[in-house]
């Protein structure tokens, strides 16, 4: 139950903080004052879309805050969101928080914490339903009767089930819609595979191997150069000429002086140690340098068929990717698709197997879903007739029509008849109605009457919202288009409801507005050069007035109706003795 709003800088409301009772709570006033301004701030709470239109003009942010009651009945599905996002809390008074700021950017809080704003709009499915001015019209949309009717049903596991198998069988069929176009194209497609495959397959590639060869590829084709280099380097530091005694040389006679000299002064024995670590070095220089210059080889008929394999790898690469790890994926996937074409009827037949076993199931669950929807269709035209009977609509009649269409890719019914499917089932729903004794049963569509659609959509709220357990129920002039005779009668089928359920109603009817166990008045005041929203809840005369004002001017003979309404709404709620 919602209990209390606090509004900030929303549209031309500066400041407002209202408190709502279980029951019936009705608010009136003058068109624009900002009635429905308070519905678009609660819808924000609930997640509706969010903009900077909806700031108050001069300020930086609007902010609206709800707190709510959770009820026993909703508190585990409640839970299980707040658990889900990590928001637990034993409390039974959930707040929500929406916050939008100038620039652009909204904020989203439960029990003062951020979430994104689509946790709001799933908390608000278990809190409250509103009603706007123009939802009636979504009874002239045929698509949304099937949602009315399985509303009224309590059929969400069947549907819950249903879907499952659906998917899966959508799934099937769209392997066997690629398998069978597949097949078309076999040969050709095993040809192409088959070449691919061979021809990554026999170059025997191995990851890495283009680096090693473009390093073989650059000492084959220097072989000369650096032949000539590692030669010299040996001549210098091992062979030298009779000119020129080479380094080891000298440096063997600088090790000689040293430790001659180390003999002399033991100080200096390290010296001659160093020497002849230095030399030691040179030796094993020239040594690793004769050993490498062994294995330079003067081979064009290697560096020819290192050319080649390095062109058979640039090759691979721009047919099949981008280096050779990719060229290998490319093959095994390749390799995959050959597998499945190959085998491509063998695994046809065993979707086809599939597809059947999905099409009994969903034929079985399909027929349960309709039995359930016939059944409830059923008890609704009922309901609805009399709802509408105490509408001053009697001898209205209702109809819930169902219709399929027959397929040959459809579900095989048990009366041999193959019906198209879809994901909502196998019939479609459309409401039917004659508003007057001896009419034809027509489409919602036809009905031109704005009045009779307003109470076909109240009584259709009406009896859905009997077996709905949404907590508060907002209606924002769903009576738009009734005349005051009738108002008595919505005031009191929405007094009723009220003892299901907390209401809000938005209203311009008298005779509804006097139902109401709470009643605000909305009006709007200029301040300071600035227009404001004020909302008071009004009690005793103020009341009166009030409901006098909406009859008409007020005098005498209005503030005596009203008085007079009050007195019969009073004496029509009284509970007998």
């Amino acid at each position: 139950m919602l209990q209390e709003l606090r509004i900030e800088n929303f549209a031309i409301i500066n400041q407002l903080e209202l408190s709502f009772h279980r029951g019936l709570n009705i608010f009136t006033g003058e068109t624009g004052a900002g009635k429905s301004i308070i519905i678009d701030a609660v819808e924000a709470i609930l997640g509706s879309r969010a903009d900077v239109t909806m700031i108050r003009a001069g300020a930086e942010r609007a902010i609206v805050e709800a707190s709510f009651e959770v009820s026993d009945e909703m508190s585990r599905p409640i839970g299980e969101i707040l658990d889900r996002e990590g928001l637990s809390d034993e409390s039974t008074l959930l707040i929500l928080g929406r916050e939008v700021r100038m620039n652009g950017r909204s904020y989203a809080r439960v029990n003062g914490r951020a979430v994104n704003a689509h946790v709001l709009g799933e908390l608000s499915e278990f809190l409250v339903d509103v009603h706007g001015q123009s939802e009636h019209l979504s009874l002239l949309h045929v698509r949304q009767h099937l949602g009315l009717l399985d509303s009224y049903a309590h059929v969400d596991k069947e549907m819950s089930d249903y879907l499952s198998i659906y998917h899966q069988l959508l799934r099937v069929r769209g392997q066997l819609e690629h398998l069978r176009a597949a097949e078309k194209d076999a040969n050709r497609q095993i040809d192409i595979l088959k070449y691919q495959i061979n021809e990554i397959e026999s170059a025997h590639l191995k990851d890495g191997e283009e680096d090693d060869l473009r390093s073989e590829r650059t000492r084959l084709a220097n072989a000369e150069g650096i032949a000539s280099l590692a030669q010299d380097a040996i001549q210098l530091l091992d062979e030298g000429t009779v000119e020129s005694p080479s380094i080891s040389d000298l440096v063997g006679q600088v090790t000689a002086l040293l430790n001659n000299l180390g003999r002399l002064d033991a100080t200096q024995v390290k010296l001659g140690e160093q020497s002849q670590s230095t030399l030691d070095d040179l030796n094993d220089l020239a040594a690793n340098l004769r050993d490498y210059l062994e294995t330079v080889e003067f081979n064009p008929k290697r560096l020819e068929q290192v050319e080649e394999r390095l062109d058979l790898i640039q090759n691979l690469k721009r047919k099949y990717g981008e280096d050779i790890p990719t060229v290998l994926k490319f093959a095994d996937q390749s390799r995959k698709q050959l597998d499945s074409i190959t085998h491509a009827s063998e695994r046809i037949a065993e979707l086809q197997d599939e597809e059947d076993q999905l099409l009994v199931k969903i034929a079985n669950i399909g027929q349960m879903l309709s039995e359930r929807r016939h059944a409830a269709a059923e008890k609704l035209e009922k309901s609805m007739e009399t709802e509408l009977e105490h509408l001053s609509m009697s001898g209205a009649c209702f109809k819930v029509d169902f219709s399929e269409r027959q397929s040959d890719d459809g579900v095989l019914l048990e009366d041999g008849r193959r019906v198209q499917f879809d994901s909502t089932g196998f019939e479609h729903v459309e409401f039917l109605v004659a508003p007057n004794p001896g009419e034809g049963l027509k489409p919602l569509v036809k009905i031109a009457s704005g009045g009779e659609t307003s109470r076909l959509m109240l009584a259709i709220k009406n009896v859905l919202a009997q077996a709905d357990r949404i907590p508060t129920l907002i209606f924002d002039e769903i009576d738009q288009g009734i005349g005051g005779r009738v108002g008595l009668v919505v005031g009191r089928k929405l007094w009723e409801l009220a003892r299901q359920h907390q209401v809000l109603c938005v209203t311009h009817l008298p005779q509804l507005a006097a139902y109401g166990e709470q009643h605000f008045k909305v009006s709007k005041q200029v301040r300071n050069g600035r227009t404001e929203t004020q909302v008071e809840a009004l009690k005793g005369e103020e009341r009166v007035l009030e409901l006098a004002q909406m009859m008409g001017e007020v005098s005498d003979g209005t503030r005596q109706s009203a008085e007079e309404l009050l007195q019969s709404v009073e004496k029509a709620v009284k509970p007998a003795p």
